[in-house]
């Protein structure tokens, strides 16, 4: 991948990118591409050896095109290299009304700096990267790609994002499907504030398919115990209904009601070998990365 100056971008900074140097995107479960997905990562300097053709994505490298090929079958390839992995990555990057919750980093923040890196990562070893930005709907949709300038766009979406209206991650998902044309990683970023049977349910044909799917649930500390006291106004984000009340009064209930939401999460990914990891905002997000690489 070519190089790219960070010093511009809010969510990618030169440190993240000195970090990142040592760090390769190897899913635990690599899915083969159509005439490709070979994860290998042979060097051989500035001569690469020729390995094999896949079909050409939005964002790869006009140049790359074999037009022989194209010639004989009217389809588009690029031909690969052995430096080459292959591999592809959707990221659906959850940007509703509640992701704006959170202090000094709201989820969204935080969120966005996982993606921001993810991205990075995917592509500098010119694997192929997609970016959702999703409430109720598909807001933003980048295909795969693996370029400088598609790095950029994707960086360039994040920092203009804002919290938008209600969560309805299995409707963003239902939608994605005819846009994920190959199979490969897909990571949902969210706080999964939707119902659990519908979340799973929208993510079967993704597991039919062969992609191999990580959930990461975004959680403010605050949201995992609820810690106020007293009377408080409590504000529903995404229905901007408010409610005066006293804490002490729903803690318990409200405490065991978040618990039970994430052991459903946890234990249906289990159930459907799917990766599930909560991210608090209040710990590094390179914590994270430790199911995504090698």
């Amino acid at each position: 991948m070519k190089s790219v100056s960070s010093s511009r971008f809010k969510y990618l900074k030169p440190e993240d990118i000195r970090k990142l140097s040592s760090y390769e995107f190897a899913p635990k479960y690599v899915v083969e591409g159509y005439l490709a997905g070979r994860h290998k990562s042979r060097q051989q300097g500035i001569s690469s050896e020729f390995r094999d053709y896949r079909p050409y994505a939005a964002g790869d490298d006009p140049a790359s095109l074999d037009w022989k090929i194209y010639a004989r079958t009217e389809r588009y390839f690029i031909r690969t290299f052995e430096q080459e992995t292959n591999t592809s990555c959707y990221i659906m990057l959850d940007s509703s009304a509640s992701m704006g919750f959170g202090s000094p980093l709201t989820k969204l923040e935080y969120s966005s700096f996982f993606a921001a890196a993810l991205s990075y990562l995917v592509s500098k070893s010119n694997n192929l990267v997609s970016l959702q930005l999703f409430d109720d709907k598909i807001r933003s949709f980048f295909p795969l790609g693996s370029t400088s300038a598609h790095l950029h766009n994707l960086m360039h979406v994040l920092e203009t994002n804002t919290p938008g209206s209600r969560t309805s991650l299995s409707n963003a998902l239902k939608k994605s499907v005819p846009l994920m044309k190959r199979k490969g990683s897909l990571v949902v970023i969210s706080d999964f504030f939707d119902d659990p049977g519908a979340i799973f349910a929208a993510l079967s044909p993704y597991l039919h398919r062969g992609f191999k799917v990580y959930l990461f649930h975004i959680l403010d500390p605050g949201e995992i115990h609820l810690t106020p006291k007293g009377l408080n106004l409590f504000v529903d984000m995404e229905k901007d209904t408010k409610l005066i009340v006293h804490a002490d009064s729903i803690k318990k209930q409200y405490n065991k009601a978040i618990t039970e939401h994430i052991n459903i999460l946890r234990q249906m990914s289990i159930m459907r070998q799917i990766e599930y990891v909560i991210a608090r905002t209040d710990t590094h997000y390179y914590k994270l990365f430790d199911r995504l690489v090698k």
